[in-house]
């Protein structure tokens, strides 16, 4: 196939398409390439486009398309034939296929060219002012061919022009151009049929166009009525101009880039809506020019005449107001003045009018003002009225809206509501604070006088606090009187208010005073915490108990006044007194001299005893706690307190021995009484047995078992030594303690702290039960919030409230001579079978403790039973099984190591242990070793006779069991202290330690705490130590941490 056959598919434009077939086959051809249906395509041998087109469904159609001298032509399988869609996407696929495939950048750039001029003859356009009746107006158009007579219409018709096969002799580019122009006559004929063409209906892209055919040289020539056709070569804008005159009215004229009116002449617009212009003058010369923008219909309607209109001074201000900004805005007023002075500002306009009591409705306008005349539009930007200036607008709106950080008056965009009603103290704070505001921003406030309304107080609350008598002696109601401008507010409504997170209160009268004062928010920490310390049994009153002077003293530092009973005001003076630092005489008849320390607390227990006041004296152990409380029980009896009742002191059976040996020694004219066996034993009424005593001692046992009788007695006061054995305020024994009547208790405990806040809160309930009246509520203020939250402030209120009711001493502080105490922890392994038959029961033990962890509370005792089990079994598994095999116990022979060469230096040690059963394997191997030794423990009699032989004889070493030992001991004859196994309360193994370590030691303590590795005895001091740091941060000093044991701890231990 010759190439050059085929070259004519590359020539054929959209154009040529167009107007060969049509625009809509043209376009569904397009749709058909685009979507994929041309099968095949290609050029035969006789160079015609041969292709297959699929159809709807299977149905496909075969398409042949031919060039020749006469055009296009085609032929088609499909019903219509040819000249169809199918041979449009046949042409299409061909040429742009041919076009992809031969690119090259001279192939683009060459076809961006227009045709070269030259070489045709030479088209002409000639326009004609000849209007009908319907448009007089109108211009026509219609094409001419230059010929050797002169412009001619033969075979220039544009029927000429629209022919698929136009004449090849016109000069190419002029054909393209006036093909073009016949194709924007759009549907007002049928293409080619019109002999002219109507300008005004071509639309505005005629002016390009006939811009681009004047400059390919198609000649624009006058036809009837007409001598001169000039086209504009630029675009040309109308617009309004005003001029001040000098008696203050405006000139309005029509003006623009047109250039001055036609002299004589008219002047027309072109096209609906209009997109040009044109300009007759009286001699026949035609100007026409393109509008940039389409006028206004009211610009529209001067364009045809020069007259110009007057607006009179009078409304020079209504028309700047209405009309000005929004022309100028526009462009379509020009003024020979500043424009920006002639443009009114808009203001913002706050009007208010009262709603019901206590509220305010609230209405947002705009207002444009000129001179004299004003109009109102809403804030809606949408909304007429006058010509808006939106920029600015939005600019006032912007600034308000920060000025009014309320959402109450914001809509949900942030911007202002244009309608609004407040109530309550968004009113009073809306029209006290706001308006002032808003008004010196330049804001216009209108309608009702708000701000007489509503008035803010800033003076400081008038806050008056009373304790008021009950028929309970022990306790006061507590009245809090609250004033504000003069009026008295009712506590529980600004209770109320606090707790729902208001910020101010508003009263009757419109007064309103702000809550987020720290006065304000001090008093409700404070009533919040008298509330949630009282008693939830009583009658829903605020009361308060002399133990809480705290708690008192607070509220007066808020108060002005205070207006207390005598008898509140005696038992402060009481309180006072305890606080003073005011030593007492050391009785006569004590046979010991006091240290410093012990004549301060032995003042303090004093000033509690005179004031009729319980305490916790919490001297760390060693300290000689019971020497001061004998010294106070020895000056009450010489000041004659113990004639008519004696004391009663309760401790445990162990030390009650312990008690009365030390009474006879250091106070010899006290009469004390031991009560050590129930009645049936005694044989004799508890009454008998303690007539003429000045101190009886018993133990917590005893009391349990006959508490009707120690309740029968009265008691001059009541001393628990050793208080932590009642810890629990569900035990029996508690509750007998909590129910004996006595002036006085006085806890006597170095370990006021063990596990939890909870038995701080059971040592108060016995010594001072005003100070926290209720567990439950002590939990809620004070437990929860330290051990679970850590919070530091509650933590700081719980230490100032309990401060004037405890007296703590640690031996770091008080006696320097104390020897050092060196304490360390020696890790021992476990044999290989002793570690098999160890972590055996350990996985056993773990399944079926962590299936109890769910319900801690119902399986407690089965949990612990089997911690215990692995506590024996780290020491040694015939603790578990007797008939275990034996192993080697790596503990007792690094054990007896240590004790055969320290009794061959001249040492003593005392040896401690959770379980008797594992003291007796080490008793065995002492024995076998020959290393002479003395045992207690809970089951020992004698039990002071024993303690004394050791004391003075010379056994190196006392195996003394935890519980039995722990307390009520000197054994200061020791200066090294074994503890076998980890205790999980850390205060019980200190209590042991402080056995050997205490006033009358002159050598270093050595303390060896023996732990198996990798067993449950590592976990538990890792427990320890976290108990140590709650009791630290409440008994002592340093941080909190929780005390008690939870789920997440056991996981930990067994884990």
């Amino acid at each position: 196939m010759d190439r050059d056959a085929s070259e004519w598919v590359s020539r054929i434009t959209d154009d040529v398409i167009k107007l060969t077939w049509g625009v809509p086959a043209l376009l569904r051809g397009r749709t058909h390439v685009a979507s994929g249906h041309v099968l095949s395509s290609g050029i035969d041998e006789r160079g015609e486009v041969v292709a297959r087109i699929g159809g709807e469904g299977s149905r496909s159609h075969d398409v042949r398309v031919r060039h020749d001298q006469y055009g296009l032509s085609s032929t088609c399988s499909c019903p219509i034939g040819g000249g169809c869609k199918h041979a449009v996407a046949a042409l299409l696929a061909v040429r742009d296929s041919r076009a992809v495939a031969t690119t090259t950048w001279e192939s683009v750039v060459s076809a961006m060219m227009p045709p070269a001029t030259g070489g045709g003859r030479e088209l002409g356009l000639e326009f004609s002012a000849r209007g009908g009746e319907e448009d007089p107006n109108a211009i026509l158009l219609r094409p001419l061919a230059r010929t050797a007579q002169g412009w001619s219409r033969n075979r220039a018709a544009w029927s000429d022009l629209h022919s698929p096969y136009p004449d090849a002799g016109w000069e190419p580019r002029q054909l393209a151009l006036l093909q073009q122009l016949l194709h924007l006559q759009g549907g007002h004929h049928p293409a080619g049929t019109a002999t002219w063409l109507v300008l005004g209906e071509l639309g505005p892209l005629v002016w390009p166009l006939l811009r681009r055919i004047e400059a390919a040289g198609v000649a624009l020539l006058p036809g009837e009525g007409l001598r001169q056709v000039a086209l504009a070569p630029e675009p040309g804008r109308l617009w309004m101009d005003a001029e001040t005159q000098e008696d203050g009215s405006l000139r309005l004229t029509v003006d623009g880039t047109l250039g001055p009116f036609p002299d004589g002449g008219r002047r027309f617009l072109i096209g609906l809506p209009a997109h040009g212009v044109g300009e007759l003058a009286p001699g026949g010369n035609l100007r026409l020019v393109q509008l940039e923008e389409t006028p206004p219909e009211a610009l529209r309607s001067l364009v045809p005449t020069p007259m110009d209109l007057r607006v009179p001074a009078e409304d020079v201000p209504r028309f700047r107001l209405l009309y000005l900004p929004t022309l100028a805005r526009e462009g379509l007023l020009h003024t020979g003045e500043d424009l920006a002075s002639l443009l009114p500002a808009p203001v913002l306009v706050l009007t208010l009018s009262h709603a019901e009591r206590q509220s305010l409705r609230a209405r947002w306008t705009f207002r444009y003002r000129s001179d004299d005349c004003s109009t109102d539009v809403p804030l809606d930007p949408g909304a007429g009225g006058a010509s808006r200036d939106r920029g600015r607008e939005e600019a006032l709106i912007r600034r308000v809206a920060e000025l009014l950080d309320r959402p109450a008056l914001l809509a949900a965009d942030g911007r202002l509501a244009s309608r609004v009603e407040l109530s309550g103290i968004a009113a009073a704070r809306f029209a006290t604070e706001d308006v002032p505001r808003l008004a010196a921003a330049g804001v216009v406030v209108e309608g009702d006088a708000v701000e007489e309304w509503f008035r803010r107080c800033d003076e400081a609350p008038r806050i008056v606090v009373e304790a008021l008598e009950t028929a309970d002696r022990d306790w006061f109601d507590l009245h809090v009187e609250i004033r504000v401008a003069g009026r008295q507010v009712h506590l529980a409504d600004i209770m109320m208010a606090l707790a729902a997170g208001d910020d101010a209160m508003l009263l009757d009268d419109g007064t309103w005073f702000e809550l987020t004062t720290p006065r304000f928010d001090r008093l409700r920490q404070l009533i919040e915490e008298a509330r949630a310390l009282h008693d939830p049994n009583t009658d829903g009153e605020l009361r308060i108990s002399p133990y809480q002077v705290g708690l008192m003293a607070d509220l007066e530092e808020l108060a002005i006044e205070q207006r207390h009973s005598n008898r509140w005001r005696q038992r402060v003076r009481g309180l006072l007194a305890v606080a003073a630092a005011v030593d007492v005489a050391v009785p006569d008849g004590l046979r010991a001299e006091l240290r410093p320390y012990q004549r301060e607390g032995l003042s303090w227990l004093a000033r509690l005893w005179e004031a009729g006041l319980g305490g916790v004296l919490a001297d760390d152990m060693g300290l000689g706690k019971t020497l001061q409380t004998i010294a106070l029980l020895e000056r009450a009896r010489q000041r004659g307190d113990l004639d008519t009742h004696p004391v009663l002191v309760v401790a445990p059976a162990s030390v009650v021995g312990t008690w009365a040996a030390e009474a006879a020694r250091f106070a010899p004219e006290l009469a004390v009484t031991t009560i050590t066996a129930t009645k049936a034993r005694r044989g004799s009424r508890l009454a008998d047995e303690v007539r003429g005593a000045h101190v009886v001692v018993t133990s917590y046992t005893l009391l349990r078992i006959e508490a009707e009788h120690y309740l029968a007695l009265r008691w001059r006061g009541l001393v628990l030594d050793e208080a932590q054995y009642v810890k629990n305020p569900r035990s029996r024994t508690h509750q007998a303690v909590r129910d004996l009547q006595a002036p006085v208790t006085l806890v006597i405990t170095g370990t006021p702290l063990e596990n939890s806040l909870g038995d701080l809160w059971s040592m108060f309930a016995l010594a001072a039960p005003g100070l926290f009246p209720h567990p439950a509520s002590f939990a809620e203020r004070y437990r929860r919030p330290v051990e679970n939250d850590g919070d530091t402030a509650v933590l700081a209120e719980l230490r100032a409230r309990v401060r004037p009711f405890m007296l703590r001493r640690t031996k770091a502080q008080v006696v320097r001579e104390l020897p050092p105490k060196i304490e360390q922890v020696v890790r021992v392994e476990l044999p290989p079978a002793h570690r098999r038959a160890y972590e055996q029961r350990l996985t056993r033990e773990r399944v079926r403790v962590l299936g109890m962890l769910d319900d801690l509370g119902r399986n407690k005792v089965a949990i612990f039973r089997a911690l215990t089990r692995l506590r024996q079994l780290a020491l040694d598994p015939r603790l578990v099984d007797p008939e275990a095999p034996p192993v080697t116990s790596v503990k007792i022979d690094a054990l007896v190591d240590q004790l055969r060469e320290l009794a061959e230096e001249g040492h003593r040690a005392l040896v401690f242990s959770s379980f008797t059963s594992f003291l007796n394997l080490v008793r065995e191997a002492l024995v076998e070793e020959g290393i002479g030794h003395a045992h207690l423990d809970g089951r020992t009699r004698n039990r002071q006779e024993r303690i004394q032989e050791f004391r003075d004889g010379t056994d190196p070493v006392f195996l003394i069991s935890l519980k039995a030992g722990g307390v009520g001991l000197t054994l200061t004859e020791a200066d090294y202290v074994f503890v076998l196994d980890p205790w999980w309360n850390p205060a019980a193994e200190n209590q042991a330690v402080d056995r050997a370590h205490r006033i009358g030691q002159s050598r270093t303590v050595h303390v060896y705490r023996l732990v198996a590795g990798d067993t449950i005895e590592e976990k538990v001091l890792a427990l320890q130590q976290r108990k140590r740091v709650l009791f630290d941060s409440v008994v002592d000093t340093g941080e909190f941490a929780s005390g008690a044991i939870t789920a997440d701890d056991i996981r930990d231990l067994i884990e």
